[in-house]
This record gives structure tokens, C-alpha cells and sequence, in this order.
């Protein structure tokens, strides 16, 4: 990974409040980072707030006679590597198309020469409306600049479209992501998230998987150039920019789904999704009532989504995830070679604050005569580094013959 000095500018917008944990994880990833907001972000978060996070004092004025003595915009404009502005307003967007410089942040941008990345936030009104569209026109043909985003959802007006911030996870996975077009013309299937194996109408077997590994692999292998499809379980995040997302519920779903996914063309299946073993023998029509003071559930075996993947005739690159509690490498390695995986990211799960429903993860890698463990660190973070190993390995495969 490498590390950046990046200056991050908060313009006005609710979606200020997601930068205060950009931040952190920026931090958290190793970069240097120094705070730009414009008097519109100073009313929705605090300059105190960025300060204590990045351990830098904040600059809201370009007119500050202390910080402009040196000429601080300058300085500031040589020191970055990299300008991300997120959340970026229709305001900012209009201001900077123009060439505008009447704030310290599209000063700092018209004086720098660091590659600059525009995360934009507002209403989905505001983001279709044609001077809008003008502005993102001219900031699109612009060789420094790059737009991630806007997302697609629900807004904090109520409206749903597109409009909204990247999450903070989505833009540090497509900050860490490996080299440009590492994957590039590779078409990838992801598995994500916990399937649910119905009892009756109302209750349902599953497990603690967030999704939240999958859907920043997915990110990130997007971000390298990849075609991805992402076949998720029922999870509370959003899609990753790019990503197309096939729905599912069961494991059979997740079987069918995957399948689809796969038949329609594929190099690479990764399959983070915990896939229940077992399910109901027969599903109740109707609520089952509480009568007895116990109860026996019969389980049939589900069908093994990655099993079958890894075993067709011409199986794409396989890449299967094992959470363990104890002994993880041995189940892990026979994992692998019982399913026929060509990897396996296993992680230990009974480590507080690691993986299911957490945002960071530690794991080991293993592939036939090779393993490499990686630290205790964010997921998305994490998801950059695999996706660069995926990539390493497939292609010692694809040389290999």
C-alpha cells in the first residue's frame, strides 16, 4: 500500500457528518491528511471535529492573515498528492467548472497540481438538472479530475435517486485499490452477505455475515478495471459504485443466482457469502405457535454454491472464504482442496472485533504451495490488497498455461 498526503476538502451538504470517519479511515490506512472546509461544511460539522480526527489543524479561510503569511494555500496546494472533496455540492461543482477561486478550497484546487477526485452529494433534483449536468460535463473532460459518484438511494430529504455521497468504506477501497486496470477486461462474480432458510412465515435460520468483506472486494475489484457482478444476501448496505447486484435470499437462491452469474461469463468467482449449511425440512404456511416447551426442527443439507462452481468442466479462477473458530488453518487448507478452490481467505472469527458485522478483518491466504497472512486492518483496506494478490495469482496461472 502506498501512503498519500491528501487534502481533503468538506463542502456544504449534509453528507459532511460521512467525512469525519473518511477521515479516520484514511488515517487508519496510514495517509497523512490535512482538512479544507468551506464556511457551508463549518455549519453542518465542526473545524474541531476534523482536527481532533486528523491530528492536523483545519484551514476554513482563505483570507486567515496567520495561515496566509506563508502563503498558506500554496503550501497547502504543494504538499498534497491527491484533493479528494467529499462531500462535493452542486455549489462546489458549479464554482470550480468555472475556474473560480473565491474560497480557500477551489483555490488550493486551482493552484494545485495533484490529481483531484470529486466525491458529489446533493438531491437527485439537483444532480439531474442541466447547468448541473454542464458543470459535470466540463469537470469530466478535465485530465485532474475524477468524479466518484454519486451513489443511488434514499436521501436525507426522503427523495431516492441518484445523488448521494459515496460511502467512506467505497471511496478508501477505490483510493487503496490496486494498480489501474490490473483487472481490466477480467469479468469477476462475487458471492455476499448471510442467506436466509425460511421456517415459517415469520421466522427464518441465519447468521451474523454482514456483507460488508464481499461488497468492498466488489469495490475494489471495480475499481481495478473489473466487470463485476455481486450476487448478495439480504444486507444494509449499498451497492458499490458500478457493481451490478443480483438479489437473493435462499442458498438455493444464491446457487441459482450465482450460476446465472457465472454462465454469463466469468475469470474469477469469489465467494465471501456464509451460505447456511442447512435448512428447514418443510417450511409452515402459517406461524407456528408456541405450545410445547420444546421443539424439533429437522434440517436437510443445502446445496454447496462454491462446491459447485469450483467443480465445473471449465471453472472459472475459484476464491473461497473460510470462517473458522478454531484450528484455522487445517480446515482451511482441507477446505480448499476438498472443493477443488485454486485460494482460500480464511479468518478466525472468534477474535473479538474481527469479521462477521465488524469493519475490520485479519486474514491468511492460502493457495497450493503458498499462504500470506495479513494484518488486523479495515476491510476495505484489506479488499485492496487481496484483489491485488487474486490478481498476482491468477495471472502466474494464466502464464502457467
Amino acid at each position: 500500500m502506498v501512503q498519500k498526503r491528501i487534502l481533503l476538502g468538506v463542502t456544504g451538504g449534509i453528507a459532511a457528518y460521512k467525512s469525519a470517519e473518511l477521515v479516520r479511515l484514511l488515517r487508519k490506512a496510514g495517509h497523512e491528511v490535512r482538512v479544507v472546509m468551506t464556511g457551508g461544511a463549518e455549519a453542518f460539522v465542526t473545524p474541531l471535529t476534523f482536527q481532533a480526527l486528523s491530528g492536523e489543524p483545519v484551514r476554513t479561510s482563505l483570507l486567515d492573515p496567520e495561515a496566509e503569511a506563508g502563503m498558506g494555500h500554496i503550501e497547502l496546494a504543494k504538499w498534497a498528492e491527491l484533493v479528494l472533496v467529499a462531500p462535493a455540492s452542486a455549489d462546489f461543482l458549479a464554482r470550480f467548472a468555472q475556474g473560480m477561486a473565491d474560497d480557500l478550497l477551489t483555490t488550493v484546487c486551482s493552484a494545485t497540481e495533484a490529481p483531484i477526485v470529486l466525491a458529489p452529494a446533493m438531491n437527485q433534483a439537483m444532480w439531474r438538472n442541466a447547468r448541473t449536468q454542464r458543470n459535470v460535463a466540463l469537470l469530466v473532460d478535465d485530465p485532474q479530475v475524477s468524479l466518484w459518484g454519486p451513489d443511488q438511494g434514499e436521501q436525507a430529504c426522503g427523495d431516492t435517486g441518484p445523488g448521494r455521497m459515496l460511502e467512506p468504506q467505497a471511496l478508501l477501497a477505490k483510493l487503496q485499490a490496486p494498480v489501474d486496470g490490473v483487472l481490466a477486461g477480467l469479468r469477476l462474480v462475487i458471492t455476499a452477505g448471510p442467506t436466509r432458510e425460511p421456517i415459517d412465515p415469520v421466522r427464518y435460520i441465519s447468521n451474523h455475515s454482514s456483507g460488508k468483506m464481499g461488497y468492498a472486494l466488489a469495490a475494489a475489484a471495480r475499481a481495478a478495471g473489473a466487470e463485476v457482478t455481486l450476487v448478495s444476501g439480504p444486507v444494509a448496505l449499498v451497492a458499490p459504485d458500478g457493481v451490478a447486484v443480483v438479489p437473493v435470499v435462499t442458498a438455493a437462491d444464491m446457487l441459482a443466482g450465482a450460476s446465472e452469474a457465472v454462465d454469463a461469463g466469468c475469470d474469477i468467482f469469489i465467494a465471501t457469502a456464509a451460505v447456511a449449511d442447512y435448512r428447514p425440512d418443510q417450511c409452515a404456511d402459517q406461524k407456528i405457535k408456541k405450545s410445547e416447551s420444546a421443539m424439533s426442527l429437522a434440517l436437510v443439507r443445502n446445496p454447496d454454491t462454491l462446491a459447485t462452481i469450483a467443480r465445473r468442466e471449465n471453472a472459472p479462477f475459484t476464491v473461497g472464504f473460510a470462517a473458522e473458530t478454531t484450528d484455522v488453518a487445517r480446515y482451511a487448507r482441507d477446505k480448499m482442496q476438498r472443493k477443488n478452490l485454486n485460494m482460500i481467505v480464511a479468518n478466525d472469527v472468534s477474535r473479538p472485533g474481527l469479521g462477521f458485522n465488524s469493519d475490520d478483518n485479519a486474514v491468511t491466504v492460502f493457495w497450493a504451495g503458498g499462504e500470506q497472512p495479513f494484518e488486523a486492518q479495515g476491510k476495505a483496506e484489506l479488499a485492496a490488497k487481496l484483489v491485488a494478490l487474486i490478481a498476482d495469482r491468477y495471472c502466474d496461472r494464466a502464464s502457467a498455461g
